[in-house]
């Protein structure tokens, strides 16, 4: 849990520097697919400590790596003159949504367990009675 929550404090700091940053256009594409790659990454961490699977080194590779293989793949798209960004864009776009959907049921479901645990124990007590 002390994982996810420096992992927080580092995605709201870094969003309150790059608010106050000026990007040169050129630079733009890699900014967007590495924005999108490091996301995938968070929100893969939120899925993994709500599931329980949560490592640190796992997210450590996977946030850097995403982020620099997605750099590279734009940087040899543009080499080439093909938008190799709109792939990683596609593909990142959807694990974040796939991610945010395991993260939404996961909790819609601990909730709907935990209302059902709630009506069984009033159950219970009232039948003490």
């Amino acid at each position: 849990m002390v994982g996810i929550l420096i992992v927080l404090a580092f995605v709201v700091v870094g969003v309150l520097i790059g608010l106050n940053v000026a990007v040169p256009y050129i630079y733009t594409q890699y900014i967007a697919v590495a924005i999108l790659a490091c996301l995938d990454s968070v929100f893969g961490a939120f899925t993994a400590n709500i599931e329980k699977k949560f490592r640190m080194n796992i997210f450590l590779s996977g946030f850097f790596g995403n982020a620099l293989i997605a750099i590279f793949l734009v940087f040899i798209g543009n080499k080439l003159n093909v938008d190799m960004y709109l792939a990683a864009v596609i593909v990142f776009t959807g694990r974040l949504l796939n991610n945010f959907t395991a993260i939404r049921r996961n909790l819609l479901q601990k909730r709907s367990n935990d209302d059902k645990n709630k009506e069984i124990k009033e159950e219970v007590v009232n039948s003490e009675k």
